[in-house]
């Protein structure tokens, strides 16, 4: 029996050697493979990065709309103040579904209350105030 056991192991020498030499060769592929995902990745964020720089936004104010403000009424339910050229509407937004709550000229907001973030939302207090202080303008 031990010469059997001799003879195997004479005979798988050469695949065990092998087998010891393909382990450098799969750590360097890993970590070959880690160098090259950390290059795509910090491509990416450069790229991003220089769109942002440039000012190449989503689309915020695209076609002369701008988001003054919004606020959550709900789990996905928003109100939203967004101007449109001389206009400033309420809508409601849920998914799947926009409704026109109010509209209103610029002229009749209280001074500031237009230069709000543009694509951005303040918070929820602040667009409370000025959708407060419309309404009573308004009324």
């Amino acid at each position: 029996m031990p010469a059997r056991t001799l003879l195997l192991l004479i005979a798988l020498s050469p695949r065990l050697a092998l087998a010891g030499e393909a382990a450098p060769d799969l750590a360097a592929g890993i970590g070959q493979m880690l160098f090259g995902l950390v290059v795509v990745l910090a491509v990416l964020v450069g790229v991003l990065w220089l769109l942002k720089r440039l000012g190449m936004s989503r689309g915020g104010a695209a076609g002369g709309l701008k988001v003054l403000g919004a606020a959550a009424v709900g789990a996905r339910e928003r109100v939203v103040m967004v101007q449109v050229a001389d206009r400033v509407l309420v809508l409601g937004v849920a998914p799947g579904r926009v409704n026109a709550l109010s509209e209103f000229d610029v002229s009749d907001l209280p001074p500031g209350d237009s230069t709000g973030a543009e694509g951005g939302t303040p918070s929820g207090g602040d667009f409370s105030a000025r959708l407060q202080r419309l309404l009573e303008r308004r009324q």
